[in-house]
């Protein structure tokens, strides 16, 4: 196995978990122009920071993930906000969250977390994007408007973009995105 070390929480903890099918681990992915913003941390730090993040956390910690989001690798994460998580089904998020459920939910925060950095003005509307799970997120741009559609068909907008970090770029979702190989997740 690859040394993979941000969402390596992701990576390490689906192959722990015999889940993985981290397909396509890219390590070259695309990043268009420089970074011109300094990062004030890493992927996990700069979560942290946010107000907006705290049910993410949470689940990162539910899932076992949250101390491994750290690292040289650089990831894209599509980090759903606590208004999104509030948008899941009554008691989907509770569920997700109990220990038995600790595969599934490592599988749907995979999904939203891609390899290499993607700053949102160099995301191609049409362009596929495998995430460390190993299906595709598809970006749309309408307008001013960017973004993700899911597996599903489901779509979630990026509301805050490009927060740079020292191992990647967070852009903060309006809504939680579902993977086909999450059985029995609906939105």
């Amino acid at each position: 196995m690859r040394n993979q070390p941000f969402f390596s929480i992701l990576l390490a903890g689906l192959l722990t978990l015999g889940l993985g099918t981290a397909a396509s681990a890219q390590t070259g992915a695309p990043t268009g122009a420089p970074l011109t913003q300094k990062a004030n941390g890493n992927l996990l730090q700069m979560s942290k920071l946010s107000d907006n993040h705290t049910t993410l956390m949470k689940a990162l910690s539910a899932a076992g993930l949250d101390e491994q989001a750290r690292g040289a690798t650089k990831y894209t994460v599509f980090a759903p906000t606590n208004a999104a998580f509030d948008k899941l089904p009554a008691g989907k998020l509770d569920e997700l969250l109990k220990p038995a459920s600790k595969s599934q939910l490592a599988l749907l925060l995979a999904y939203h977390v891609v390899p290499g950095s993607y700053l949102a003005a160099n995301l191609k509307d049409g362009e596929k994007l495998t995430t460390v799970q190993g299906e595709t997120l598809t970006v749309m741009r309408q307008g001013d408007s960017l973004m993700l559609k899911d597996s599903k068909g489901n779509t979630a907008t990026i509301v805050n973009t490009d927060i740079v970090a020292e191992n990647g770029i967070i852009q903060s979702i309006d809504a939680v995105l579902m993977p086909n190989s999450l059985m029995g997740a609906k939105k």
